[in-house]
């Protein structure tokens, strides 16, 4: 049996509106993106949502909206994939690294050693669709110690007065915490969209707009939206009617916006997520917890507590007293077996470039420990149960056969 570890959702609903896109002559941004942007805030229980081409352009735009830039610290985990961190430096900003929970999400309290004048947002990551413990992370850059020594630069900056919390949620679309969707908990959060997300427009994302009452969402939507368009007073949509070719470059934007081609596909899969999609990958991680359990060496992730709820992104298992060569060997035994498993994430110390940059693993210890012994395991609507089975079955198998090496 060839088991792969995550392809896209693709069914007749997405065929057809993408082919109603290709039918209309119109590919780019447009109808669809705006439709996309609708059922994208629905389901975040905001009152805008802006796409983007993709979850690395969201953070950056959103960074450069709040005017971050040279001089100016960002708060990030050591445990996240690279993008969290490149955003914040192409903007000439510095990411600091921040140690985690044994759950993969960053830790409030290193977060609080690392707070100083320079800092000017944390972006938290909520990690295999987990969400982070925002309650804890915002009343602490709102306590007026913290808010004291906050030093804004930009005018969003003096209007926010504190230090902007922008969620990473490229994992989580769907995810709860305090029984409100999750991405309504940050200031700002991005959602990612790309091919192996639970939602997919083969490349994309979203940002989610949760500020607060001092702000003017509709206005901040609409600066945001120029800034995906180079600045442009118009999009190529508004332009293309007749008459309506006059525009104006009014700020620097980035070119940044979804094509209406990539929102069709996510507007099909999103309008049957929450009662259809979400569901399917809930059934498949119960049905791991249900035959893991009852092995000691299975560390499972957390799926849902009275105050949080997994979008089931990812099943990410750790497997107790393993290292990582051992993790490794565990890896090859199961693709052995035709299955495809992953490793989410080696910590940004552990890597060239910010390991040359000065970062060191050792001042994260959790990262480390989090990231030797866990592989994730295959979650997609797709799968069959007796697949599922096989999947537990290859690795109870090669577990036990690296145990005997």
């Amino acid at each position: 049996m060839k088991i792969p570890f995550s392809p896209p959702f693709i069914d007749d609903d997405v065929l057809n509106e993408v082919q109603d896109t290709l039918k209309s002559g119109w590919i780019t941004s447009g109808p669809k993106v705006k439709a996309l942007e609708i059922e994208t805030a629905n389901l975040a229980s905001v009152k805008y949502a802006l796409c983007v081409n993709s979850a690395t352009s969201g953070l950056m735009l959103s960074l450069s909206w709040f005017g971050i830039g040279p001089g100016d610290e960002v708060i990030i985990p050591a445990y996240t994939y690279a993008a969290t961190a490149l955003a914040v430096i192409h903007l000439g900003a510095r990411p600091v690294m921040a140690d985690v929970n044994p759950d993969l999400n960053i830790n409030a309290g290193c977060v609080r050693k690392l707070i100083n004048r320079s800092t000017k947002a944390i972006i938290p990551v909520d990690i295999a669709g987990w969400p982070c413990d925002y309650q804890p992370l915002m009343e602490m850059i709102s306590e007026p110690e913290i808010t004291a020594i906050f030093n804004p630069q930009s005018e969003e900056q003096k209007k926010l007065g504190r230090i902007l919390l922008l969620s990473d949620a490229a994992h989580s679309i769907g995810a709860v915490y305090k029984n409100k969707p999750a991405a309504s908990q940050s200031d700002l959060s991005v959602f990612s969209f790309h091919a192996v997300k639970n939602v997919t427009t083969a490349e994309g994302g979203a940002i989610c707009l949760s500020l607060p009452a001092s702000f003017s969402e509709s206005e901040v939507y609409a600066k945001m939206r120029l800034m995906t368009l180079n600045g442009q007073t118009k999009d190529a949509y508004s332009k293309s009617k007749t008459g309506g070719w006059r525009y104006d470059i009014i700020l620097p934007g980035f070119k940044i916006n979804m094509p209406d081609i990539c929102a069709a596909i996510g507007l099909a899969q999103i309008k049957k997520y929450k009662n259809d999609l979400l569901l399917e990958r809930k059934r498949i991680a119960q049905h791991y917890v249900n035959r893991l359990n009852k092995y000691d060496w299975a560390i499972l992730p957390q799926l849902k507590t009275e105050e949080k709820e997994t979008s089931y992104h990812l099943f990410a298992l750790r497997i107790a007293g393993f290292t990582e060569s051992q993790r490794d060997k565990l890896i090859e035994e199961i693709s052995q077996r035709g299955v495809s498993v992953n490793v989410h994430f080696i910590p940004l110390p552990l890597l060239s470039y910010f390991r040359t940059a000065g970062y060191d693993i050792k001042d994260y210890p959790q990262a480390n420990a989090c990231y030797v012994n866990e592989i994730s395991l295959p979650i997609y609507p797709q799968l069959k149960i007796v697949e599922v089975d096989y999947i537990i079955d290859a690795i109870i198998d090669s577990y036990l056969k690296v145990l005997k090496k």
